[in-house]
């Protein structure tokens, strides 16, 4: 994919890219509200017809950058969370006729084993993690959980599982604010276990002259997506960077509903403050203050290479979960659109 290596901030570019955000996810969410994409596919002229035409050709001419890495038997996986594994129940050898019709039809299906909220990206439902024995809300941790069928199923908490993912957030306006480029100026990734700040945040955003809007999804460049496939021990090892409390804490300050960066765990790793077994010892203070102290969402394992490179700061973003009843999380298969080359 060819990149513009502009910077996407400068001049009509940055019009372009603020106006293509903003328009298709108000132009999406209109046309649902109004009915009129019913009434443009139910082949009779409409008023709405034109917008229909017009956004599907917006996002179809739209550059889109793939966030996902692929994900196997060798991804990293954080040591806390069940293994991965993938085998075929049926392959197309053995089902050749079983049906009777002469070997014609053959198919295949598989059977995976994996936590619904570690993949390549994941993002963790509200009610993934608790704080002190609660979570998001003041809902009692145990009892959301008392039911092994998952979140809320024993009728306390449920919607504070990944089915309960706000609608309005599956196409929201993106930020990437790059840490990496901002501390390196390069694409180097940042040393293990770096501590990204509200400074940096700050920094970063000024230095795009991009501005965080509230009700944006932040995310955070690393650099840590390089490592992924090529270096998989080092990704999911002890050590890796991220932001600490006061860096979270300003994404919260911003508005952010939901935040995400490029590694195993989001927040800097080891994410530990004090000393254990005293009142102060934490583990993932981070996750306690973003999704149980302020509903936020976390997205991890994000590839934000590509965007990166051409230098995109600002974009739309599809973050689609899958609604499972009472899951923790979900993987995704996510992606960024920014303005064609007629746009």
């Amino acid at each position: 994919m060819p990149h513009d290596r502009r910077n996407a901030q400068d001049g009509p570019r940055s019009v372009a890219r603020r106006d293509f955000v903003r328009s298709a996810a108000l132009l999406a969410a209109g046309l649902v509200a109004a009915g009129r994409v019913d009434s443009a596919t139910a082949g009779e002229p409409s008023q709405g017809a034109g917008r229909v035409r017009e956004f599907i050709r917006k996002v179809q001419n739209a550059r889109l950058f793939d966030l996902a890495s692929v994900w196997d038997e060798n991804s990293p996986i954080a040591s806390v969370n069940p293994t991965y594994s993938m085998s075929l129940a049926a392959t197309h050898a053995g089902t050749r006729g079983v049906f009777g019709d002469g070997g014609k039809l053959s198919f295949t299906a598989e059977v995976q084993h994996w936590s619904g909220q570690h993949g390549a990206p994941s993002i963790d439902a509200i009610g993934h993690i608790g704080h002190n024995g609660l979570l998001f809300g003041g809902v009692d941790a145990a009892a959301a959980t008392a039911d092994l069928r998952g979140i809320g199923r024993s009728g306390v908490g449920a919607h504070l599982d990944m089915t309960h993912y706000p609608t309005d957030l599956l196409v929201n306006r993106g930020v990437l604010l790059d840490v990496a480029r901002l501390v390196n100026g390069n694409l180097t990734p940042l040393p293990p276990q770096f501590e990204i700040t509200a400074r940096h945040l700050a920094r970063a955003a000024k230095a795009q002259q991009v501005e965080l809007e509230r009700g944006d999804t932040v995310l955070i460049r690393t650099g840590w997506g390089q490592y992924f496939g090529a270096n998989p021990a080092l990704y999911k090892g002890d050590f890796s960077p991220g932001p600490g409390v006061e860096g979270a804490q300003f994404l919260i300050d911003a508005g952010a509903r939901v935040v995400g960066n490029d590694t195993l765990t989001f927040e800097q790793r080891p994410p530990i403050l004090g000393t254990p077994g005293t009142p102060s010892f934490q583990v993932f203070p981070v996750h306690m203050l973003v999704i149980a102290d302020h509903g936020i969402n976390i997205i991890e394992n994000f590839f934000l290479e590509e965007l990166a490179e051409a230098r995109v700061y600002e974009f739309l973003l599809v973050v689609p979960p899958l609604k499972i009843r009472g899951g923790t999380g979900s993987a995704l298969r996510s992606f960024a659109l920014t303005p064609g080359p007629e746009d």
